[in-house]
């Protein structure tokens, strides 16, 4: 359990990073460079001490990949100038649990057990107290130009998350089935590459064609200049070392064990978000992080 826990922090220092860079970049050019960087970095272990692009799992790794890298990542960046980042994380983190478990239990034959069914419950039922909008700020949201659009980007960034989290946990298994087990980092590295892909696609068609708010003023480069800080913080914790220990994680546990526990990251991030955003939690929001916590313990306990 971990490597699960690892990545929770991993992935709020993560969420922090991502935020300030699309405070100063538009959000699916933040998102591209963070996973060039992550590619970079991630070749240089696979190439000199991983499995590079070798071993009989590599193909599914790579949809893996394109669904939750590419595809998923995408649509989580196009999501949080619409709704927020509480928002989104609250509909990505508690969708992609339950959805990536049923997928397993229906298409894996991989079921939870009733004590983890209920530690799931207990955790996702914490999140949400804690990061469900109060009434006014949701109007609020609810009144912005494209949330229906950012809803739906959300759940397909969700949809994302459990659905290549699934598929890795079956790359995995093929990898041992056929004597070749395949690291995290490695996985990491042969999951990035259709998501670079893909995002780089994305990024230079809305730069030449579209209007997604890809601008090529003179002033770009001075942006990325002063976000560059925070795009590597952003790479290194989130699709560099965040995903290896998330792979790490599913290589041990299911998905319906790891994603709840992944699911903690929009609590765990309160304190990084109070020092760098200005943000305060509320009553609620701690009270939420209890029972999510509490559920985390349980899940602990029960494998440990």
């Amino acid at each position: 359990m971990l490597a699960a826990f690892l990545t929770t922090l991993l992935f709020s220092i993560s969420g922090v990073s991502a935020s300030r860079s699309t405070r100063i970049l538009p959000s699916l050019e933040a998102n591209f460079w963070r996973l060039l960087l992550a590619t970079l970095f991630l070749a240089t272990y696979g190439h000199g001490w991983g499995a590079g692009l070798g071993g009989v799992a590599l193909g599914w790794f790579l949809i893996s990949g394109f669904i939750g890298f590419g595809v998923g990542d995408i649509a989580l960046y196009l999501a949080y100038p619409r709704l927020g980042s509480r928002l989104v994380i609250l509909i990505v983190h508690c969708v992609a649990a339950p959805l990536a478990a049923g997928v397993e239990w229906i298409c894996l034959g991989l079921p939870m057990t009733g004590t983890e069914v209920v530690a799931s419950g207990l955790i996702l039922s914490g999140v949400v107290t804690a990061l469900f909008p109060e009434r006014g700020l949701e109007r609020e949201a609810k009144a912005r130009s494209g949330f229906g659009a950012g809803v739906g980007y959300a759940l397909v960034a969700a949809a994302g998350q459990g659905l290549g989290a699934v598929l890795s946990r079956h790359a995995f298994e093929v990898a041992r089935m056929a004597g070749e087990p395949v690291d995290g980092i490695s996985a990491a590295y042969q999951r990035i590459l259709p998501g670079v892909a893909l995002s780089a696609l994305t990024y230079i068609w809305l730069r030449r064609w579209g209007r997604g708010g890809v601008p090529g003023d003179a002033g770009a480069s001075g942006r990325l200049r002063k976000a560059a800080p925070w795009v590597l913080v952003n790479a290194l914790a989130g699709p560099t070392l965040g995903v290896s220990c998330f792979q790490w994680a599913l290589a041990q546990r299911g998905t319906g064990v790891v994603l709840p526990i992944v699911a903690l990251t929009p609590l765990i991030i309160i304190p990084f978000a109070m020092r760098w955003e200005g943000e305060r939690p509320s009553r609620r929001s701690l009270f939420g992080g209890v029972l999510a916590v509490a559920g985390a313990v349980i899940h602990a306990a029960t494998h440990s």
